[in-house]
């Protein structure tokens, strides 16, 4: 059992914890091998009747993946140790997809990359008001992965390009009006939905026992900002979408872009959008967008896993990923210098190569339909 995982069985409850809150319990190798066997073995246990998965501390329950031990990988040029990482990861995000018992996922504070491939593919996704949602991957020239394609494509709209592209973070309503949650529970009464749980008193099921606890969100942000997200980042490249950005945020934008946003903060918004994608590097911006759209046509989870996993392998040996992480983690000087530097370098057909070729072993060798 890795240090960093607790597990226990009471009750008929499985329940796991995510147990390194100094690190906001990022997701270490050991971890996710320590974590597949907890879930292999509760899969078989007659004691287990459901899972609750959470993490340790008020912080977060996870902020990702272990982004300083991938930078060791990239710079070491250890890629088959990265390559097994994630696949190893994404096999579990889909094993807790598909668990033959209830998987309650609790996303109480920062939950982001790797967090989300944990609880975003669970039966029942709580959220909180400490809950702070995001696939941030184009911050450091990497690429949304862990299903976070699939849920991204699966969001209202062109919400999950924006929530791609521009990393945004997602409050408690934002990620339950674009699909990343279910219920809204607040922190306080999390411990009385475990005791429930364990209890399981009358409405029998877990889900009608959480139902009993959840509260109807307040307004989402990322709903009232619908139309001039739909409007701008339906345009067919990322350079077109700062363009339709800057149109709309100056008020000469043409019919196709809203007159009357929702929103009166919407052309701010707006401009300060087209100036974050500006500075992000622009191959991940281009593989991104393309990853999105095409798991739109995916029929499966496992899919997009299959997909993102081969944009990953790629991404392990470019310099922008190493780069994004020496920026934003290592040296913290959030100057990062992208190779090409500029949208326009970027070669037109590359993201549709990056994700369709598969240079080395998939993450399931023969994807069963």
């Amino acid at each position: 059992m890795s240090e960093h995982i607790s597990a226990t069985v009471a009750d008929g409850v499985g329940h796991v914890t995510l147990d390194r809150p100094q690190a906001l319990n990022a997701l270490s190798y050991e971890m996710i091998r320590t974590l597949t066997g907890v879930f292999e073995e509760w899969r078989r246990d007659p004691e287990v009747g459901l899972v609750v998965l959470d993490g340790a501390g008020e912080r977060g329950f996870c902020a990702g993946g272990d982004i300083r031990e991938l930078y060791g990988y990239a710079t070491r040029g250890e890629h088959e140790t990265a390559h097994e990482f994630f696949r190893t990861e994404y096999r579990l995000d889909a094993a807790i997809a598909r668990y033959p018992k209830p998987v309650v996922a609790l996303m109480d504070g920062i939950t982001m990359g790797g967090g989300i491939g944990l609880a975003g593919h669970a039966s029942i996704r709580i959220v909180t008001e400490r809950s702070r949602v995001a696939m941030p991957e184009t911050r450091i020239g990497f690429t949304p992965d862990v299903g976070g394609t699939w849920l991204l494509a699966k969001a209202p709209g062109e919400l999950g390009v924006h929530l791609a592209l521009n990393s945004r973070t997602m409050d408690a309503a934002d990620a339950v009006h674009a699909g990343f949650a279910d219920l809204l529970v607040p922190s306080d009464r999390l411990p009385h939905l475990l005791q429930a749980l364990a209890e399981r008193a009358d409405p029998g099921t877990p889900s009608e026992i959480a139902m009993l606890f959840d509260e109807t969100p307040g307004p989402s942000a990322l709903a009232l900002a619908r139309d001039w997200v739909d409007a701008c980042y339906s345009a067919p490249t990322v350079g077109e979408i700062i363009a339709r950005l800057r149109a709309f945020a100056d008020g000469r934008g043409d019919a196709s872009l809203p007159e009357h946003p929702l929103d009166p903060g919407a052309p701010a918004a707006a401009a300060a959008a087209a100036d974050e994608l500006e500075t992000l590097s622009p191959t991940a911006l281009a593989v991104t967008l393309e990853a999105v759209r095409r798991s739109r046509a995916l029929p499966r989870l496992e899919d997009a896993l299959e997909q993102e996993f081969r944009a990953v392998t790629w991404f392990i040996e470019q310099h922008d990923l190493r780069e994004g992480i020496r920026a934003q983690v290592i040296d913290k000087d959030r100057q990062p210098r992208w190779n090409p530097p500029q949208l326009g370098d970027v070669p037109p057909h590359l993201a549709e190569q990056v994700l369709t070729e598969q240079r080395f072993a998939p993450v399931w060798p023969t994807v069963e339909g």
